[in-house]
């Protein structure tokens, strides 16, 4: 048919035309039926037109009723179903009895089940009364199972037409639950993307500034008795204020990932500590740091979480407290967790002032969380202040 179409050069034009139909028909459902229902008046019962008013009026009020059917299924049925009773009083036959079908497709369509089967037992009903009234018995039976065969076709029809309306809306909100879930995912890992970027941030700078603070402040100190310690003191701020734009510029280029910069500054590990070690001695806070174990199976992550642990503690140790305290570092490492001790025994500068105070220790438990460990951080029954940490390689995220 699409072939003689082309050929005749009006096919895309006439297969247009159900399309358009099928859209007007879903967007004024009103207007659609109600040219269904003068259809069906005009084609089906033409024949009662040009008969008497009365019979005409009949077989309007078999059809028209149909313009309604989508706004209100069962009242138009209900009409639908009196009119023909009323008919099979007054011993009239017309095809209009055809507008029962459509109406019973329609309920089928739009109620529920119950509904649906009342509606096919009052056409069985009728399709009974019919048959027996106007059928010869020899033919009876056939003509009860024909209309019957046609009543179910059409309730069949209206039930799958409403499952399948049911399962496209299910898909619909199942999509746009789906949606829904992946914007707060989306969401979710925006706001953990940005607690990462602010951990390590506060990481890097208050750590750094704490140290060329105290070493500053060393310099200060020293400048007129021992110039020499503090012109030594000073070469150490400006390799501590170095060492913290490079880790800021690694740490850009790993946010940048066509960043080449990152990849020529490797993640703080555990062989660093060492190095942590020696700044904060140099910033006025004598530090012991001791390893335990194997630390080359330890994650590459997981050296970086305890490499910050370390930095941490002891940033809030040269923040927090007097003068002359010093600082032990633990480190124990085994194939199924890796251990932190972090202990000083300074006096706080002001009361309520540990080394615990600030926002500091939230991050570091937030860092212990990703490693399914925790942090224990608080004041010494002797004086000073302990963070411990412990982080479980084995399984990862889970507690």
């Amino acid at each position: 048919m699409s072939t003689i179409l082309r050929r005749f050069g009006g096919g895309p034009v006439l297969t247009a035309v159900p399309a358009r139909l099928t859209t007007f028909a879903r967007r004024h459902p009103t207007w659609a039926d109600s040219a269904l229902a003068v259809a069906m008046l005009v084609l089906v019962d033409a024949g009662s037109l040009l008969r008497a008013s009365a019979w005409a009026a009949l077989g309007a009020a078999l059809t028209l009723p149909l313009a309604l059917r989508r706004r209100a299924p069962v009242p138009v049925f209900a009409v639908l179903a009196v009119v023909a009773l009323a008919q099979w009083s007054l011993d009239v036959r017309t095809a209009a009895d055809m507008s029962l079908l459509v109406a019973l497709y329609t309920v089928a369509a739009h109620c529920d089940r119950a509904r649906t089967l009342y509606a096919v037992a009052v056409v069985e009903a009728g399709i009974l009364l019919v048959t027996v009234r106007w059928t010869e018995p020899d033919y009876r039976l056939g003509a009860f199972v024909g209309l019957s065969a046609m009543t179910v076709t059409a309730a069949v029809l209206g039930a799958n037409l409403r499952t399948r309306r049911r399962y496209l809306l299910a898909l619909e909100d199942r999509a746009d639950r789906l949606e829904r879930e992946q914007e707060q995912q989306a969401a979710l890992a925006v706001a953990a993307e940005r607690s990462r970027i602010a951990r390590e941030m506060h990481d890097i700078v208050t750590h750094n500034l704490s140290v060329m603070v105290a070493l500053a402040d060393a310099a200060a100190m020293t400048v007129r008795s021992t110039p020499d310690r503090a012109g030594l003191a000073m070469e150490q701020v400006s390799g501590t204020g170095r060492q913290a734009l490079t880790e800021m510029r690694r740490f850009l280029g790993i946010l940048r990932e066509d960043e080449p910069e990152a990849a020529r500054h490797p993640q703080p590990d555990l062989a660093r500590l060492g190095g942590l070690a020696e700044q904060v001695r140099a910033a006025g806070l004598p530090t012991t740091l001791t390893v335990e174990g194997d630390a080359r199976d330890v994650p590459q992550g997981a050296q970086l979480a305890v490499y910050r642990l370390v930095q941490e503690a002891l940033t809030n140790t040269l923040k927090h407290t007097l003068p002359g305290a010093s600082a032990r570092i633990l480190v124990r490492c085994s194939p199924a967790h890796i251990e932190l001790n972090v202990v000083d025994d300074g006096r706080a500068r002001a009361p309520g002032s540990g080394a615990g105070a600030g926002s500091g220790v939230t991050g570091m438990r937030e860092r212990a969380a990703v490693y399914g460990g925790h942090v224990e951080a608080g004041p010494l029954a002797d004086g000073g202040w302990r963070v411990f940490a412990l982080l479980n390689l084995t399984d990862p995220g889970g507690s």
